[in-house]
């Protein structure tokens, strides 16, 4: 009996950790201040001044009008510094 409690313990505290922080969706409201294609690197200022870098991958929303939003205030949803999506403020 001791054994199983002590199984079911360790297994909900290691699945517990392994889920900490994972779907958080952090929204980036600013100029899109740069956009490299070649690297699919965005920088997005925002309106305190902070500059954020992104990157953007093949399944972010937006992510073929990046280059004309240049310029252009933009709302950017990522989860760990990968776009999810862009597009125009």
């Amino acid at each position: 009996m001791k054994k199983a409690l002590t199984i079911l313990a360790i297994t909900t505290i290691a699945l517990g950790s392994a889920y900490a922080g994972c779907g958080k969706v952090v929204t980036n409201e600013g100029k899109l201040k740069e956009f490299d294609a070649a690297t699919k690197k965005v920088v997005v200022e925002g309106k305190d001044g902070k500059s954020a870098s992104l990157t953007l991958t093949p399944s972010s929303k937006g992510a073929d009008e990046a280059a004309a939003l240049v310029g252009k205030d933009v709302k950017v949803d990522s989860e760990h510094g990968k776009i999810t999506s862009i597009a125009k403020a």
